[in-house]
């Protein structure tokens, strides 16, 4: 019995510094990580806003509660999670002993005598005790699969509260698109019935009518172009917040507020507010300890077993209590043949570690690109506002005096005043495009950052 104890006592000490170490952090190089020119000294960062506080627009603040209470992939999300809890449980419950209770009775009889009448009633219990760490593995690697689970569930709800936000702005993009087309077209109008009239007394060829009217038919497609698209989009919207297809209550582009700087914080931050990085490291987490319960597969299993019972053996009768069997059992099991085996288990263990350890940088770097490329798009959609709003302030005054002139003699043709006109069109195109990307550039930074989980 000593030499097992010193045994074991050993065999603890040689194991205990692996296969019972906690998981830790590697380093990761995150200096630098958000690219060239950005700051990294300000701890400030939008993540931490709450999503009802950057987007304060009340209609898209209704979409997102009703996406948060119905759509699907953040429901599946929500049972993964409680499925990962029970299997934490189970791995809980390991450490207790398991019991069960087996009650047998028989009658038996010989050439026609008295049946004997005999009976066990017995309760046996095993408990398996960890000392080389295969249960402490396996329960460190239950919760860090649950934590996983619930950083995937926060990346599925900040993947939907941007998803909910860019549809929307989409549609307010669309709307003014739409605004603008038709506003143009009535222009058109205007200009055909004025050619027509032109024509009638000798004023206006027959050319330029009919161009006057392909002008306006253009524009008259690309309306209900817009308004299909419009319908398809408000149609995309009711599926993802978990609705029938219905009329989307919305504001305006133009009515839209957002902060005049965007703080991004320093890239450490990204750690614990990016769910898909956490999700990354908690898979890092899980093969740690997957590796710590290979290398326990070398080592034996002790268990402990017991029963306790009464029986009547001697065939009197089921009143009589009988005698108690009492027994306890101690085992240890070594395994022998399969070493190669847990070699090559090991060797697979080990393998995945370093996967994961991988995909978890990559994940880091990832982030780190999407922090910049999201930067770059509102900083650039800002700069290209005030390049296009002094676009159309020169545009509109040529518009007007081309058509002073052509109304007024003819020093201006008709194709400077179409050609005026087409610029000013593309040019408030461009302008709400431009504003889309400003706003488009909040909420991808927003979540490139980690916000929206909360």
């Amino acid at each position: 019995m000593k030499r097992i104890v010193i045994f074991l006592g050993a065999a603890l000490l040689l194991a205990g510094c692996s296969i019972y170490k906690p998981y830790k952090r590697p380093e990761v190089q995150t200096d630098g990580l958000y690219g060239p020119g950005v700051s990294e000294a300000d701890t400030a960062s939008i993540a931490t806003l709450h999503w009802s506080e950057l987007f304060t627009d009340p209609a898209l603040q209704s979409l997102i509660r009703t996406g948060l209470e119905n759509n699907t992939d953040l429901a599946v999300a929500s049972l993964r999670v409680e499925q990962a809890e029970a299997t934490l449980m189970a791995s809980r419950l390991a450490y207790l002993p398991s019991a069960t209770l087996s009650p047998q009775g028989q009658l038996s009889s010989y050439d026609g005598s008295k049946p004997a009448k005999t009976y066990n009633i017995g309760a046996s219990a095993e408990w398996e005790i960890d000392i080389f760490g295969r249960l402490t593995n396996a329960k460190r690697k239950a919760k860090a699969a649950l934590l996983q689970s619930d950083a995937y569930r926060q990346a599925v709800q900040t993947q939907l509260v941007s998803t909910i936000a860019n549809a929307y702005y989409n549609l307010l993009l669309m709307d003014t698109q739409l605004d603008i087309n038709q506003r143009t077209a009535k222009v058109w109008e205007e200009n055909l019935r004025t050619y027509e009239a032109k024509m009638r007394v000798g004023e206006a060829t027959g050319a330029a009518v009919a161009q006057a009217r392909a002008n306006k038919l253009a524009v008259d497609a690309a309306i209900l172009t817009l308004q299909k698209q419009i319908r398809a989009q408000e149609n995309s919207l009711s599926t993802l917040i978990g609705q029938m297809p219905q009329h989307i209550e919305r504001g305006t582009l133009a009515g839209q507020r957002f902060p005049d700087r965007l703080a991004v914080g320093v890239p450490l931050q990204l750690l614990a507010r990016r769910p898909d990085i956490r999700q990354a490291e908690f898979a890092l987490a899980q093969a740690h300890y997957a590796t710590g319960a290979a290398r326990s597969a070398f080592y034996p299993r002790i268990t402990l077993s017991g029963q306790a019972g009464w029986t009547n053996t001697d065939g009197s009768a089921i009143i009589n209590p009988g005698n108690w069997l009492l027994s306890a059992i101690a085992g240890l099991t070594q395994p022998l043949f399969n070493r190669g085996q847990n070699i090559a288990n090991l060797r697979i263990a080990k393998s995945q570690q370093q996967e994961a350890l991988l995909q978890f940088r990559q994940s880091l770097l990832k982030a780190g690109a999407e922090v910049n490329d999201a930067l770059q798009q509102w900083q650039t959609a800002r700069a290209r506002l005030d390049v296009t709003g002094e676009q159309i302030e020169n545009l509109e005054a040529a518009v007007k005096s081309t058509t002073s002139l052509m109304e007024s003699s003819t020093s201006a043709s008709y194709l400077e005043v179409l050609t005026a006109r087409r610029d000013l069109l593309t040019a408030e195109l461009t302008q709400v495009q431009d504003r889309f990307d400003e706003i488009q550039g909040v909420i991808n930074l927003y979540h490139a950052l980690g916000g929206g989980g909360e």
